[in-house]
């Protein structure tokens, strides 16, 4: 089996970071004299093979991408195929199993799941798969059926809509793997049940990631006032009601976002506590502080304000201003809860940009918590990117009541 596979050689020495466990090959990293990148189809299996000839395991290429390949098996008589995939499937859903008493997860967590270029969502008895790369595109049938054989679900929606299908070279589409399913999709997540929209909701839609975060919210918002920016579908808003919160007013540029999120809060008995807003996330915290709005507590989730290395300048001063704008309508003894999904962004340079923030309107902060990705996100060890969500728990007071 593997001899019939095309190889793809390394230069000298680029096998190095492979062999430390890591799973791409960049495309500088090939010998294109010995194995030029067109010759290989996009999603194509191929032997990997150092310089010398070695071969150093089973990976799919993509001659359109920077990541030109990436790591199936160590094992070169393995290849990307149903027997493979229900290996990985099973490995990650025993994961799952042992953190959640519920099917509502990420089942299938790209990198850290063995599984480079797939995301897998669990809603229950539906399935929302999400092929990013060339060679999970083209083993789109067998994680299919890999998906059926161990987790049976009653539906599986295909949403190739992520952009990172534009970086492959691949094109964006939804739609239904066999029989089409509900509109909505139904989530428990700490004792609360949200419904999302199946086919337009934001990436797979729900962002479990954060699910721990969330669980730790109550003594943060116990009898206070908590403003939600980029509140989605109410799953921080919702829960620190649940967790104790006084009132919630949630924001969002996306009006049927807030519907939703309105929806789900009657449906919880919530509902006389929420006030939204819709519009941009920074126009209206500046219209807050213009109107003398004041809150106890506010939480900013906002998306990657990073998503090249390039964009890491602009990013960081993104998340300064975000966060100097919230501290303008926080109370001056309040909780600050906020958070970065931007891999290129690390916990420091996060801290780096609040301390500045703060620092700039006169306020002072107290870390009291820091948090990071569900265990429905396992993180690669070899692949920092993998490590890409962080939260912080502050505590903010005026300059003056600390040195």
């Amino acid at each position: 089996m593997a001899e019939t596979r095309p190889s793809l050689f390394l230069k000298r020495g680029e096998e190095r970071r492979l062999r430390a466990g890591h799973l791409w090959v960049f495309s500088n990293e090939v010998d294109t004299g010995r194995s030029p990148l067109r010759d290989f189809a996009p999603g194509e299996q191929v032997l990997l093979r150092d310089h010398g000839g070695q071969a150093i395991g089973a990976a799919t290429a993509n001659p359109h991408s920077l990541i030109c390949a990436r790591l199936v098996s160590r094992d070169p008589e393995r290849s990307l195929d149903e027997s493979l995939l229900v290996h990985r499937l099973n490995r990650a859903l025993a994961l799952r199993e042992q953190h959640f008493d519920t099917p509502h997860y990420r089942l299938v967590h790209g990198d850290g799941d063995g599984l480079s270029g797939l995301v897998i969502d669990r809603y229950g008895d539906v399935c929302v798969v999400q092929p990013n790369t060339a060679g999970m595109d083209h083993a789109l049938d067998a994680v299919t059926r890999a998906l059926e054989r161990v987790i049976a679900p009653a539906h599986i929606l295909i949403r190739a809509d992520s952009p990172l299908r534009e970086l492959e070279g691949l094109e964006q589409y939804t739609r239904w793997h066999g029989t089409p399913g509900p509109d909505t999709l139904t989530v428990e997540e700490n004792g609360l049940r949200f419904q999302v929209p199946a086919t337009t909701g934001q990436k797979t839609g729900w962002y479990f990631d954060h699910r721990a975060n969330r669980a730790r919210l109550a003594p943060y918002v116990q009898g206070l006032h908590v403003l939600d920016v980029f509140s989605y579908a109410g799953a921080w808003g919702l829960q620190a009601l649940r967790a104790g919160a006084a009132s919630v007013t949630a924001v969002d540029s996306s009006g049927a976002a807030l519907d939703t999120l309105q929806a789900n809060a009657d449906a919880n008995g919530l509902g006389d506590r929420v006030t939204t807003v819709e519009g941009d996330a920074f126009e209206v915290l500046q219209a807050l502080r213009q109107e003398r709005h004041r809150f106890d507590v506010v939480i900013l989730d906002p998306p990657a304000f990073v998503k090249r290395r390039k964009d890491i300048k602009a990013g960081l001063a993104g998340y300064r201003r975000l966060n100097q704008l919230a501290l303008q309508v926080l109370e001056k003894d309040g909780n600050l809860i906020t958070a970065s999904c931007s891999a290129h962004v690390d916990e420091r340079a996060l801290l780096d940009e609040v301390l500045g923030a703060a620092r700039h309107v006169d306020r002072t902060l107290q870390v009291v918590a820091r948090g990071g990705q569900a265990p429905d996100h396992p993180e690669h060890p070899a692949i920092p990117e993998t490590r890409y969500l962080k939260a912080l728990f502050t505590r903010v007071a005026p300059a003056w009541s600390t040195p």
